[in-house]
């Protein structure tokens, strides 16, 4: 049995909410001190000009390399929205060895790019885990074009008998994710299994809204927690989730 833990949370680009301040040290830090082995980020800030000169202490790498240090050696980056002082994206950080990677475009129309990350994990050398990392869009129109997107690929490019994890910022207002896709794929919401619905996790002061998710197939969730209110709601509007799973190997 091999344990894997993991951690979805929208970084907010690097600033406190209201980017009132640049926080990405502090980002740091927090990060590390909650022990993933698998990192799934969303908003991250992959170039930026702009800040590079405002702020002296604005790192010199991209935020996702940044981020990983030495804790997470392999690491994925999908940019997704490009303009001309810079990119952004979703990434995902391992402990473990990524065999591939590939960045799909899911955007629903022109006014918001967004990126399914899809990426293959090796944690013991064999046994393969797909992660995919994804941030949905704000209209309910769009992510239901999202969500049949997600499910396509799912089925096309991803053997039904391997383990499976799709987390991020699905922005889900209306909790309607389980039943447009979720559920005719054999997924399951790890913080519903345990807890009956997903985690409150937006805004992170004080969550009202379950957004962010962490969705399973293959792996049994044995633990989850949500990272909310101080110190985390001064690195980000959104909360960290968190959840301890565990995978069968193959024989």
């Amino acid at each position: 049995m091999t344990e894997l833990r993991i951690c979805t949370w929208n970084i907010h680009k690097g600033f406190s909410q209201f980017n009132r301040r640049m926080v990405i040290h502090e980002l740091r830090e927090r990060l590390q001190a909650l022990g993933a082995d698998l990192v799934f980020l969303q908003e991250v800030q992959g170039q930026h000009h702009g800040h590079a000169q405002r702020h002296a202490d604005w790192p010199a790498e991209p935020q996702y390399e940044f981020l990983a240090d030495r804790m997470w050696p392999a690491t994925a980056y999908g940019r997704n929205a490009i303009y001309d002082h810079g990119h952004h994206g979703n990434a995902i950080l391992s402990r473990h060895p990524i065999a591939q990677s590939v960045n799909r475009d899911v955007s629903a129309h022109r006014f918001e790019q967004r990126g399914l990350l899809h990426c293959v994990i090796e944690p013991d050398g064999h046994t393969r885990v797909h992660a995919l990392c994804v941030h949905l869009g704000l209209t309910a129109r769009g992510r239901e074009r999202q969500y049949a997107m997600l499910s396509e690929h799912i089925r096309s490019a991803i053997p039904g008998d391997e383990a499976l994890i799709v987390a991020g910022d699905f922005n889900d207002w209306h909790n309607r994710a389980e039943d447009q896709w979720a559920h005719a794929l054999g997924l399951h919401e790890a913080h519903s299994q345990l807890h009956g619905r997903p985690a409150r996790s937006f805004p992170a002061a004080f969550p009202i809204l379950r957004l962010d998710r962490i969705y399973v197939r293959g792996l049994r969730v044995r633990e989850v927690a949500r990272h909310a209110g101080n110190p985390w709601a001064r690195i980000s509007d959104h909360a960290a989730l968190t959840a301890l799973l565990s995978l069968q190997e193959r024989s």
